[in-house]
């Protein structure tokens, strides 16, 4: 279980696990305020009660005493190797991009190692660039495979009533590759790699036509599953005024 006395800082923000069901229940509104969840798409407090009891994590970012962000994981297990399932990690808007999310993906691997656990997976969708690059470029984690509308449609603007597609995130926090990309060393591609590419105006889109955004998360999606097939893994990401690209390359732990 997470000790809540445990904390990472970096002025005024703090890190930490819940001190009682009362902070527990922060979840719920932030969840409204990071996704604008209806209340049918919301996870209920008792989960997050479940998760804390049941060797998952849950971990809130506090500027002071105001809530500003949090962390949900479910303990998994997998062909006999326990893991963790990150099922939510969300800032509240006017936080964001202000590193926050960083620090609670520290603290989920900080703790995760602290009780022997090597892996933390989650999912992301492959539309949201920032995510990508923050998850494969500054945390180092390989993605294997894609599972089409993973939740099906759902209440959120952020998923512009499309198919709830995901790559899943594969997160080995003891690996090379993630010890070298957290100290700040840069891990190069490599020269056979290739590419699954969508334009960098990918979220307009989604806002102005639908259809359209449609169309071009279709293709993505049959792209990433004939590079999977191939036995590559995507470890990279480039952003370009135009188009970005997913790295894909043969990859092994």
């Amino acid at each position: 279980m997470i000790d809540a006395t445990a904390s990472v800082r970096l002025p005024p923000i703090q890190i930490r696990a819940p001190q009682d069901a009362q902070e527990t229940r922060f979840g719920v509104d932030l969840q409204k305020q990071v996704w604008g969840y209806a209340e049918i798409d919301t996870v209920p407090d008792q989960m997050f009660i479940v998760a804390r009891e049941s060797g998952g994590q849950v971990l809130f970012a506090f500027d002071q005493e105001k809530p500003i962000g949090f962390a949900l994981a479910f303990a998994a297990i997998d062909e006999g190797m326990i893991y963790l399932h990150s099922h939510m990690v969300g800032v509240v808007p006017g936080y964001q991009n202000r590193g926050v999310g960083r620090l609670l993906k520290l603290a989920q691997r900080d703790d995760a190692i602290a009780r022997g656990i090597n892996l933390i997976e989650w999912t992301f969708d492959p539309l949201q660039l920032r995510n990508a690059h923050f998850n494969l470029v500054r945390l180092g984690a390989v993605v294997r495979r894609y599972i089409p509308n993973f939740y099906g449609r759902t209440s959120s603007p952020l998923h512009a009533g499309l198919p709830t597609d995901r790559l899943v995130a594969e997160w080995w926090i003891q690996s090379t590759r993630v010890a070298d990309i957290l100290s700040g060393k840069s891990v190069t591609s490599a020269p056979n790699g290739v590419r699954v590419s969508l334009p960098s105006t990918i979220r307009e889109i989604c806002v102005a036509d639908a259809q359209e955004a449609e169309r071009i998360q279709k293709r993505v999606r049959e792209e990433f599953e004939h590079r999977f097939a191939e036995g590559r893994s995507a470890v990279g990401f480039e952003f370009d005024a135009k188009q970005s690209s997913y790295i894909l390359e043969p990859y092994e732990d």
